[in-house]
């Protein structure tokens, strides 16, 4: 199954998400070597600030997305203040 995940920061945050960047990226890059990261990358507001994430990931079952939420170093750092999951089917056009 594809989720498609937005995650937005705690306000006054960016000092801490800097920080824990490359733990999170490390972590996506093995996510992408498990053949379980499609696409992501950071939400920017008007100024071209960093204030979230969005993801697509393709896990094969509710128990790696619960791993996933337990893991993320975005997660465990409380980097990330709201996230949101949704299934996604993609189009097929």
């Amino acid at each position: 199954m594809k989720y498609v995940i937005h995650a937005y920061d705690h306000p006054a945050s960016l000092d801490r998400r800097m920080a824990v960047r490359p733990a999170h990226l490390d972590y996506v890059r093995q996510l992408k070597a498990n053949g379980q990261f499609i696409l992501g990358g950071a939400l920017l507001d008007p100024d071209g600030q960093m204030i979230g994430s969005m993801l697509m990931l393709d896990l094969e079952s509710d128990e790696q997305l619960r791993q996933y939420l337990l893991t993320d170093p975005y997660i465990v750092e409380r980097v990330w203040d709201r996230i949101d999951v949704k299934p996604f089917r993609q189009a097929d056009v």
